[in-house]
């Protein structure tokens, strides 16, 4: 797992195939046995498709002559074309198909994986006459391939991809990263270019920690990938215009994910494979470390440069800086984000206060979205309740005198029952709540009062039941308890049937109703708590007191919808 990044269950995977050890499934659907039994097919009939392609490349006439021929052209030498497993596919219309026919491989599965079509009912390669890249995963099994044209008057598309199916998914995947993994935890830095030849060409050149995008918009789990190694990421993309705008993608994602972004253009309309091959490999790693370039500083450059002195364009250059900003807004990165405010308030003329309050609003914007969202995912019913029912929801919570005295009720009536081994149900309330706890949790005093007896009685080595409190010398006390035991607080039965079916009695669900009526009261304070906690930060304009809040938020969020699942509750706002 440390030496190749993989989770528990990838690392489990990766031995068992080492050493051969069948896995069983013992949770898994016909659907995910399914999808397993394709996805494993398709890595063997690409391992095939791999040494056709690089047997063709660098053991026929035709391939010698022709593609290996065009590679070392390039630049590329025999050693990492191997290290890469480069291929070749034959001019010949079905040179492959029928190899991998006469292997008696699938022509569904040969489809699926994108190595043939059928034309007048007939196979067809789709790769021939082009170099072949194999697309390796991170224990070096091959995925899919990117095949590129030789001839430059070829009017077919430079590049052809795999098509998606069951391993081949383009958004998760970065060309070179099983080649390049080890580099980049040593380096503690990921080279981002844009196409295959250029991750080729900077490994022969001894730059190892690169991979490759492929040309397309970074995704969240491209960047996860990265992250795996390393959270620095240095951009290397073409100096013209299409190679800006190709780095600006994905910017946002890179931020929220928590990388340190860096830029580094090529100059002379050069891509880094021509470039580390124009000017050699100490003077390429020379040009990266002094040509680095802060990527959120570099936007704004470019952004600037673009408004002029339209003043119009400058106003949408701030709020979008400022919406980059706020993409960094993790606990850790807090005064990184605010060296930025300074730098770039300072850049663009204008006050830092009011450019860090306008960051500030894009945060608080994002976070008022998500919890909108996650409220309305996560408290929904699971099933429809009908009118009646959310009457008495609502209507249930709404008394919270009622529920007060259904916890002091479940307390007296339930305290000396088994909670588990060796702990009674006294034993885990009077755990569960501290003494400073009692007075947040419980507005009446006089059910403090009646639970504080309760536990000292208790702790004397009674047990202590309604009885003990009907002849108390306090008259209101005892009282109070004799209209307790009589009302009948405990949860609504029909609230109950829509969520966990039928009830028998409170004796054989006792336990249920202690945790019911306890996390009740810890709801409500939770819920003051974060009615005080938005107060505050609507007071403030303190960016560190405006985190501090925000965290609080999230956490008290959280513990509310624990508790809410634990209890089977539904908050209504």
């Amino acid at each position: 797992m440390d030496h190749e990044k993989y989770s528990y269950v990838e690392a489990l995977r990766w031995l068992a195939q080492k050493y051969d050890i069948a896995i069983e499934e013992t949770a898994t659907s016909p659907e995910f046995k399914a999808q397993q039994l394709t996805a494993d097919s398709l890595f063997i009939v690409n391992q095939f498709a791999r040494d056709f392609f690089s047997n063709a490349l660098l053991e026929t006439d035709e391939g010698k002559a022709i593609a290996l021929s065009y590679l070392k052209q390039r630049g590329f030498n025999e050693e990492i074309i191997r290290k890469f497993q480069l291929g070749y596919n034959p001019e010949q219309r079905d040179a492959f198909a029928q190899a991998a026919i006469t292997a008696q491989y699938n022509t569904g599965l040969l489809q699926k994986a994108g190595l043939i079509t059928f034309r007048d009912e007939q196979p067809a390669d789709n790769y021939r006459g082009r170099i072949i890249f194999p697309i390796h995963n991170q224990s070096g099994k091959v995925l899919g391939f990117g095949a590129r044209v030789i001839k430059s008057n070829d009017k077919a598309p430079k590049y052809i991809n795999t098509p998606e199916n069951e391993i081949y998914v383009k958004s998760k995947i970065l060309y070179g990263t099983y080649f390049a993994r080890h580099a980049i935890d040593k380096a503690d830095e990921c080279l981002l270019v844009e196409g295959y030849t250029d991750v080729v060409s900077l490994h022969q050149a001894g730059i190892e920690n690169v991979v490759a995008s492929g040309g397309t918009s970074l995704t969240t789990d491209q960047l996860r990938l990265i992250k795996k190694y390393s959270t620095h990421l240095t951009i290397i993309y073409d100096g013209d215009a299409a190679g800006i705008k190709a780095a600006m993608r994905g910017l946002d994602l890179a931020l929220e994910e928590g990388l340190d972004v860096r830029m580094v253009l090529i100059p002379d309309k050069e891509d880094p494979d021509s470039y580390v091959n124009k000017i050699g490999a100490e003077a390429f790693k020379a040009f990266i470390q002094a040509e680095k370039k802060d990527f959120i500083l570099f936007q704004l450059g470019i952004a600037l440069q673009e408004a002029s002195d339209d003043n119009a364009k400058k106003a949408v250059v701030v709020n979008q800086i400022a919406e980059t900003l706020s993409k960094i807004n993790k606990t850790e990165e807090f005064s990184k984000r605010q060296d930025y405010v300074r730098q770039v308030s300072g850049l663009l003329k204008i006050e830092e206060a009011g450019f860090n309050e306008l960051v500030n609003k894009f945060i608080r914007e994002k976070f008022t979205k998500e919890e909108s969202r996650n409220i309305r995912q996560t408290l929904s019913p699971t099933e429809p309740i009908d009118e009646a029912g959310t009457d008495q929801l609502e209507a249930l919570l709404q008394k919270d005198e009622m529920q007060e005295q259904a916890f002091v009720r479940t307390l007296i009536e339930f305290g000396t029952k088994s909670w588990k081994e060796n702990e009674t149900v006294a034993d885990f309330v009077f755990k569960e709540m501290a003494d400073a706890d009692l007075e947040e949790l419980i507005d009446n005093r006089q059910l403090v009062d009646i639970i504080l007896l309760y536990r000292n009685w208790y702790n004397e080595g009674l047990m202590p039941g309604s009885k003990n409190f009907l002849y108390h010398d306090d008259h209101a006390m005892s009282s109070l308890v004799i209209k307790i035991m009589d009302t009948q607080t405990e949860i609504s039965h029909n609230w109950k049937n829509h969520f966990e079916g039928k009830i028998a009695t409170r004796e054989e669900l006792y336990r249920e109703e202690v945790t019911s009526t306890l996390n009740y009261l810890r709801l409500r304070k939770i819920k003051r708590l974060i009615i005080e906690n938005q107060l505050e930060l609507e007071k403030t304009n303190n960016p560190d007191d405006q985190l501090l809040y925000m965290e609080t938020h999230l956490a008290l969020k959280a513990l509310e919808t624990k508790l809410t699942s634990e209890s089977g509750m539904v908050i209504y706002k």
